[in-house]
């Protein structure tokens, strides 16, 4: 998987094209059954969400995380132009990259959450220019993603700045006030 995606950060070009054709295959990998491992993963992981926004968290995740490894198979537009960030898609290979040989994080034999993962945070974030979280995201405090004055606003993105593993760093949303 991260052989293509390297050879396609090496270029000097970033075609946002060359990019959909490999989220494409990866896409195709994914079965029924893997979105519904997926799903039920995250449901499982929810059960620690607060009791308040746990439906709203699920509906989230579930519908437009999950469910967009569809968006995928399915988006056959014309992507004639370039990723706008190069070093960011170069980091975001890498923590993917990281995070899918961490054995720690995926415990599950042949877990494709991985995949899903990686191929959703490259397709928002690289070719739709869109937060990694949806809009109406919910977090701790009632606090959400937004989106004002053409920013995507997330209250969470600087605290997540320090931890390994948040995709966070990549992604287009700038941090939100808070108050």
């Amino acid at each position: 998987m991260f052989k293509e995606l390297n050879n396609l950060k090496s270029e000097n070009i970033i075609s946002k094209n060359d990019l959909m054709r490999i989220l494409h295959g990866l896409a195709k990998t994914i079965s029924v059954h893997d979105l519904m491992l997926a799903t039920a993963m995250l449901r499982e992981d929810g059960k620690y969400v607060q009791a308040n926004y746990r439906e709203e968290y699920f509906e989230i995740y579930i519908k437009y995380f999950i469910m967009r490894v569809k968006d995928v198979r399915q988006d056959k537009k014309d992507y004639n132009e370039e990723i706008d960030n190069e070093e960011d898609f170069s980091e975001a290979i890498e923590l993917l990259e990281n995070q899918f040989h961490d054995k720690s994080l995926y415990k599950r034999e042949n877990d494709k959450f991985p995949i899903i993962y990686a191929i959703i945070c490259l397709y928002t974030t690289f070719i739709l220019n869109e937060p990694i979280h949806p809009i109406g995201t919910p977090f701790p405090g009632s606090l959400k993603v937004t989106y004002e004055n053409g920013t995507y606003l997330c209250p969470v993105k600087d605290k997540q700045s320090e931890n390994p593993h948040a995709v966070c760093k990549f992604c287009i949303a700038e941090q939100s006030e808070l108050w």
